[in-house]
């Protein structure tokens, strides 16, 4: 009986310190991104960055919108495509 309790304290231990570290990553990550937000609010460029920011989040939006919502197009119309452009273009 002895040796189950034992191994029931470490596995207790071990959870207890899994939440401690997971808890001290946490503050420490979230003071280093506090740090970063007040640094760049002190910036004289501040509207600027927020602007650029924005261009690069609805771009990235949209490369994503493109990549998971859009149906690609059939690869054999593409090239049908490219011959009528080609035809097209030897005819002028």
């Amino acid at each position: 009986m002895t040796g189950d309790g034992g191994r029931r304290d470490g596995l207790d231990e071990q959870a207890v310190l899994l939440v401690a570290g997971l808890a001290d990553l946490a503050l420490s990550t979230l003071g280093s991104a506090l740090g970063t937000i007040r640094g760049l609010l002190r910036r004289s460029d501040a509207a600027q960055l927020a602007a650029d920011a924005e261009r690069d989040l609805m771009a990235r939006g949209r490369l994503a919108l493109d990549r998971y919502a859009a149906v690609p197009p059939a690869h054999l119309e593409i090239l049908a495509q490219h011959v009528l452009a080609r035809r097209a273009g030897d005819g002028d």
